[in-house]
């Protein structure tokens, strides 16, 4: 392939192959259609899922605007529920913050016509997840954020001598069920399986045995 100086082949350039003249062609193209095709790459939505789910013990800051009778923390209970003057008793558990504000407006619209209420998030002290057996600081750890198992693993104080690395369990509670999830410790701190390296959810239990 021939070169001139440094701008490469050009197809001016005398003595330059019919090959060098497609190259040449082929890069000032290349990298126009690439961009091209990244700007009509469809742009990552926010779905859902991204938002926090309310657990018992957390604490909401409820409001509604123009009524100074109508402005207090709520606890949300052990059964899930919150109790709200006009509103009477609502499940929050398991709810966005969003989707706890619109059940509140069904209720005291009926009272105050097109109220205007916002709900906040004031602690999280009802997520936490925890960590038993074989670890150095087994326990409960109340998370602002989610974790995943390693993460959990790490808050524990990591695994003792004693540990068996291949048969950690998550137990979770769906639908009043309780399944098991696997862990190979061994695997995923290699890199590989890291699917078995779940998000946990508020409740859930890793299980470290020996």
């Amino acid at each position: 392939m021939s070169v001139v100086g440094d701008r490469g082949p050009s197809e001016e350039d005398p003595g330059v192959s019919e090959e060098d003249r497609d190259f040449a062609r082929g890069a000032r193209f290349y990298p126009a259609l690439l961009a091209l095709l990244i700007l009509l790459l469809p742009a990552p939505a926010m779905g859902q899922e991204g938002l926090y789910s309310l657990n018992p013990g957390d604490i909401l800051e409820i409001s509604v605007w123009k009524e100074e009778g109508l402005e207090r923390q709520v606890l949300v209970l052990p059964d899930g529920m919150i109790s709200f003057p006009l509103a009477g008793h609502i499940r929050a558990a398991g709810r966005s913050a969003s989707e706890v504000q619109k059940a509140l407006t069904e209720r005291i619209k009926q009272y105050i016509p097109e109220p205007a209420i916002t709900v906040s998030v004031q602690s999280v002290a009802g997520n936490k997840v925890y960590v038993i057996g074989q670890v150095n600081r087994p326990g409960e750890f109340p998370t602002t954020h989610r974790i995943d198992v390693m993460q959990a693993l790490s808050l524990a104080g990591g695994l003792t001598a004693f540990a068996d690395q291949d048969d950690i369990k998550v137990l979770r509670r769906e639908n009043n069920k309780q399944i098991a999830l696997p862990f190979d410790y061994s695997e995923v701190k290699r890199g590989n399986m890291l699917e078995l390296n779940v998000v946990l959810k508020s409740g859930d239990i890793v299980v470290v045995p020996d």
